[in-house]
């Protein structure tokens, strides 16, 4: 198997849309927790995406916007195994009607904790495809933690949870999601602003780093800041951690821009929403 292969297909209910009026993107990750265990029955490795660990990272490119009804598909491969202790896959996420990729997802898993035998590895090596999609981009991280917010808050429920009985990664986006959405109030985009001027927060990139695991019931803390903030652009870091010990479980870069929900294209940020944001800045490395 040398080719791409699919491993999801559906289409965009409209109760899974969002305020910017297209596929919230926690559900693209709900989906792809589907793409990866078929990817992984396909690979002859069942449960290669439970048993993996939860250590990973996710790069995720929005190209095109899928909107309510929208008809979709996702192609999944192995991109690269390094001597059965990481293993680097992409998924991309095709636009049924049309034949174009809408997003993609590069993801690198830390297998560790429990190595691919020397035979998996060969046969996976043997069933590389060819990665065309975007090249990672590597951005500034924060000094430190100072300067944050509290974004989010809670505890994990029954309907979080996935099939190894952890935090699932499409719950997961979905709270780092509401957390941007503190953000934005915070900066003056808030509900009113944008039925008013019709606008609303865009993601075209998103970074995940996964260092660890929460389980049902166990109680999480989402703290971010603002990285970068442009003309139309905007880019959060979120961290979420277990508030009982203060440990960071997961971080994500988000980056955006201000849409125009009409033209649907960026639009400039109001000079209030931008002094507002600068004062979220955070300082980089």
């Amino acid at each position: 198997m040398t080719q791409w292969i699919e491993t999801y297909r559906g289409a965009v209910p409209p109760w899974q849309c969002d305020v910017t009026e297209h596929f919230t993107v926690g559900y693209y990750f709900d989906r792809l927790e589907e793409a990866e265990a078929n990817l992984a029955d396909a690979l002859g490795l069942p449960g290669l995406a439970r048993d993996g660990g939860p250590r990973r990272a996710v790069d995720a490119r929005f190209a095109r916007e899928l909107r309510a009804g929208a008809c979709f598909h996702i192609e999944s491969a192995v991109l690269a195994v390094d001597a059965g202790n990481a293993l680097r896959l992409g998924h991309r996420v095709v636009d049924s009607v049309s034949g174009e990729v809408a997003t993609w997802f590069d993801e690198r898993w830390d297998l560790s904790a429990a190595p691919l035998t020397p035979e998996q590895t060969r046969g996976l090596d043997a069933r590389r495809a060819v990665w065309n999609g975007p090249e990672s981009e590597q951005r500034a991280e924060p000094a430190g933690t100072g300067g944050f917010i509290p974004t989010a808050r809670g505890r994990i429920k029954h309907a979080d949870i996935d099939a190894g009985g952890c935090f699932a990664l499409g719950a997961m986006i979905l709270r780092f999601s509401n957390a941007s959405g503190q953000v934005a109030a915070a900066m003056g985009m808030d509900t009113g602003y944008m039925q008013r001027n019709r606008r609303g927060f865009s993601t075209f990139e998103l970074t995940l780093r996964s260092a660890g695991a929460l389980r049902l019931d166990d109680p999480y803390l989402i703290e971010t800041g603002v990285g970068h903030i442009g003309n139309s652009s905007l880019r959060m870091i979120h961290r979420l951690t277990d508030p009982r010990g203060g440990a960071e479980i997961a971080r994500l870069g988000q980056f955006g821009v201000n849409l125009d929900l009409d033209a649907r294209r960026p639009a400039r940020w109001p000079e209030e929403v931008r002094a507002r944001a600068a004062e979220l800045l955070i300082p980089a490395v």
